[in-house]
């Protein structure tokens, strides 16, 4: 019988197009296996919402074993020291994994390397970090030239299919419950809203790319109308692995349009993400740009205001429509409208002068889709202390965004108090004199949040 060949899931968790257990497939019988590893070094532990949708894609994949008569072991604890525990009660050498690029799995697979035969493929991105670089044979910093670079390299590799057979070991070794790690929430269960929204697993991720590909032509046009249904919503699918980018790519690289253009600048966006983490790997921590360190931010560990301000942010309770729309999508559904997410984020850094950290942590801990490198690129995007940033002095009105992306829609769904205004009072009620008893007044007004973070920022350049 064929040596037994260990298949080490993280952020894959799908059969289809799986390099990894593709091709541990066609050497032996095959153990799948999920290590719950939170307390890898430097590791950013997995946040709420991502644990609920963790839970429903392992249970979805465990199915799908079971319907090929083979198991997905389950264990939690450090991740080299139980693939070894594995290896050892399979009598396997090697494990196929497909390459990672935060850094605590980085580390990890240096070490499991230093215990096994560790074979890595690329499955989680178009194509591998560093795959394109400089004239020079440096990494890209900014993201439109390493775009450019990027679409001369496509095609990316050409989708796998699933393996056509799952040998089984001699014995499967010993696995967890799902249902003893605790990942869903009980006392209380907010997640009643993320599990009417979404739907998890590797076919629910074929059905939504189904249900979406004919209106990609439309996504230039739409894209940043949060009261339209225009985005693909694949996002949280792509970050588990439910479905792969190289998947999604040749799915729709037939449909020739701007649409799809600017489809494709958002999957490479994901690699862009990644790239940066390898050159910075404490990204989610530290800003890029130093002199940012200087930058006097109102910090809610020790001002009660800005802490007070801080929950009012998080809650959805700035008086400001659009953005309390966004927050209270972001707590209800784990996801929240990319251009939305600009809007609350330029808020908070900027009207609030509050730690982009702070924001960065909150949806950490919220998003169904929160991705280390993408989000921490996003919240320095939008900081101004990223290494291809918006320039902190351009700070977005949100009234203005609110009117000029159609949002009454999309306000009226997730601010009912608001629900009953037609516009353009639904976009500012308390200018317009109609502010409703249940509803907060601004908690800052534009012109004086701007002109702080201005004269916050002068300061800076200062010294």
């Amino acid at each position: 019988m064929s040596e037994t060949q260990i298949v080490w899931l993280r952020r894959d968790l799908r059969m289809a197009d799986n390099p990894a257990l593709y091709h541990a497939a066609q050497k032996g019988p095959v153990v799948p296996v999920y290590v719950l590893d939170d307390d890898a070094p430097d590791h950013h532990k997995m946040g709420g919402a991502s644990r609920w949708w963790l839970h429903h894609s392992l249970e979805s994949l465990s199915k799908s074993f079971g319907q090929r008569n083979a198991k997905l072991i389950l264990r939690r604890g450090d991740a080299v020291e139980e693939l070894t525990k594995v290896a050892n009660a399979t009598g396997a050498n090697t494990v196929h994994a497909n390459r990672h690029y935060e850094p605590w799995w980085r580390k990890v697979q240096g070490a499991l390397a230093d215990e096994l035969e560790l074979e890595l493929y690329d499955g989680v991105y178009l194509f591998p970090a560093g795959h394109v670089t400089t004239g020079s044979g440096d990494p890209y910093k900014i993201y439109t030239p390493f775009y450019k670079a990027m679409r001369e390299e496509f095609p990316p590799r050409d989708v796998l299919g699933e393996p056509e057979t799952l040998s089984s070991p001699e014995n499967w070794p010993a696995s967890n419950d799902l249902a003893d790690w605790n990942l869903l929430p009980t006392k209380p269960d907010w997640s009643g809203g993320i599990a009417e929204f979404w739907d998890v697993g590797e076919d629910a991720a074929h059905r939504r790319l189904e249900d979406w590909k004919d209106d990609v032509g439309a996504y230039e046009d739409k894209r940043n109308f949060p009261g339209v249904d225009k985005t693909s919503r694949l996002s949280p699918h792509l970050h588990f692995g439910e479905i792969s980018p190289v998947q999604i790519w040749h799915e729709l690289k037939h449909k020739r349009s701007d649409g799809w253009q600017s489809y494709e600048s958002e999957l490479v966006w994901r690699d862009y993400a990644a790239n940066v983490i390898c050159q910075f790997p404490a990204y989610a921590s530290e800003n890029y740009r130093g002199d940012y360190d200087d930058l006097k931010w109102r910090d809610p560990s020790t001002d009660e205001d800005a802490a007070a301000d801080l929950e009012k942010w998080q809650k959805g309770e700035t008086g400001y429509p659009i953005v309390d729309a966004g927050m209270r999508q972001l707590w209800k559904t784990g996801w929240m409208h990319n251009r939305v997410r600009m809007i609350t984020a330029s808020f908070l850094i900027k009207h609030l002068l509050i730690d982009w950290r702070e924001g960065e942590k909150w949806f950490w801990d919220c998003l169904v889709d929160a991705d280390y490198g993408s989000n921490a690129v996003n919240w320095q995007w939008n900081a101004g202390t990223g290494v291809d940033s918006n320039m902190f002095s351009r700070i977005m009105a949100p009234l203005t965004q609110s009117e000029k992306f159609d949002s009454a829609g999309y306000i009226r769904e997730y601010v009912p108090e608001l629900a009953d205004l037609d516009e353009p009072y639904i976009h500012d009620p308390e200018e317009h004199g109609c502010l409703p008893d249940d509803y907060p007044p601004k908690m800052i007004a534009h012109k004086e949040g701007r002109e702080r973070a201005l004269d916050a920022y002068k300061r800076m350049k200062d010294g």
